[in-house]
Parts: structure tokens; sequence; C-alpha cells
């Protein structure tokens, strides 16, 4: 695996991608997403393009769904997964709109990191990856990412437990329930995280996010 240009400073790569790698050459099933797209988030987004990162958990376990941006599938997917169902729904009810497919590339295009925790998962095996040692790359991810105010969305316990890895003042972070149907009526409907973070960026004097249209694919 090749390190994503902008983030190959970090210690991940030198000191715990190497056994990562070795994991993953020794397992026996099929790992998603494919091998070329396993840093596709971090490639999108160089760390000086990111204004707001989404944690995610592992990548969708089924195959043809994943390609390495948490929360997103590939454009012909049918139907949606139903944790981004529920995402749609809440863009819906802020926005009135939602994208017209699973595909967030374009949201990566605008400096928003869908990083997931970890970056692999065996197929058909939901958290298969989940102690491989990927939340390393996730903890200094954030940390490097402290530098300048940014908005954090951490959805669900998992990614809150994350939050010690985000330092400084300045950042917009914001908590919730998870959009999964376990816990989405727990308090993710209603908290309208898309326009608090775009609230938020123009409060700053930047561009908001364009959460619902894709204009072009990256």
């Amino acid at each position: 695996m090749i390190a994503p240009a902008g983030w190959a400073h970090l210690p991940f790569f030198a000191s715990d991608l190497p056994r990562i790698e070795a994991a993953l050459g020794a397992e026996p099933r099929d790992i998603l997403p494919p091998a070329p797209q396993i840093f596709a988030a971090l490639d999108a987004c160089p760390p000086e393009t990111v204004r707001v990162v989404i944690l995610g958990q592992d990548p969708y376990p089924t195959p043809g769904h994943a390609h390495g941006l948490a929360f997103s599938v590939e454009p012909d997917v049918r139907p949606l997964p139903r944790s981004l169902t529920n995402i749609y729904k809440e863009l819906q009810e802020e926005f009135g709109a939602a994208p017209p497919d699973g595909d967030l590339r374009f949201w990566a295009a605008q400096g928003v990191l869908l990083l997931n925790t970890a970056l692999t998962v065996p197929s058909g095996q939901a958290g298969g990856h989940a102690r491989l040692g990927w939340s390393t790359l996730t903890a200094q991810v954030l940390d490097a990412l402290s530098d300048r105010p940014r908005a954090f969305i951490l959805w669900g316990n998992h990614a809150q437990g994350f939050a010690q890895h985000i330092r400084g003042d300045g950042h917009l972070i914001l908590r919730s329930a998870h959009p999964s149907p376990l816990s989405a009526r727990r308090g993710f409907f209603g908290s309208r995280p898309f326009s608090r973070v775009n609230e938020w960026l123009i409060a700053k004097g930047d561009t908001p996010i364009n959460w619902t249209t894709p204009e072009a694919r990256p």
C-alpha cells in the first residue's frame, strides 16, 4: 500500500502499516474495499483541504458497496445502506433535498473527510478488522487536524470515543446518536448536523458545504 501523499508523515505508515499489510496478506477472506481504495478518503482530502471530518466505523461488508469513504457507496448501489438512508432523511428535513445516489465523493471534493476508524473489513463480517490496528491512524489523523479550527461530526459512542484525540480550541464538535436504524430516533434525527456545520463555516467567513447536489463527479 502507498501512503497518501499528504499524510505520509504520520508515524502510523512506518510503524504500524507493515504489520497490518502482513495481516491482510494472510487473511483468507476477501477484503473490502478493493486495495486501491483503502486510503481513498485520505487520498481525496489532504490535510490542508479538510474543513469537516465525519467519522465512520468500518467499511460496508457487502461486496460492491464500500469504496473507501465512510458512509458512501458506489453510485449504482440500490437500495442504499440503512444508515445512509437515515442520513438522507435528515438532509431532506434540513434542506428539502438529498443526493441522487449514495456516492459522497462530491462531499470529499469540498473538504469533508469521510474517515472510517477501520479501513478494511472481511467480506460479510462487519467489524471483522476493528482490532487490526487501524484506530492508531484515526488518532493520528485527528491529532494532525487539530492544528486549526475544523468541524468534527461524531455519531454514536464509537466515534465519540475518539474525541480525546482532538486538541486545542475553536473546533466545532458535534455529538449525537448514530444514524443506524437501531439508534437514529434516539437523537440523530433532528440534530441538524449539516446545517450546524454550515452555520459555523459561514460565521467563520468560509463557504458552506453543498451537501445535497453533486454538480460534477470528481
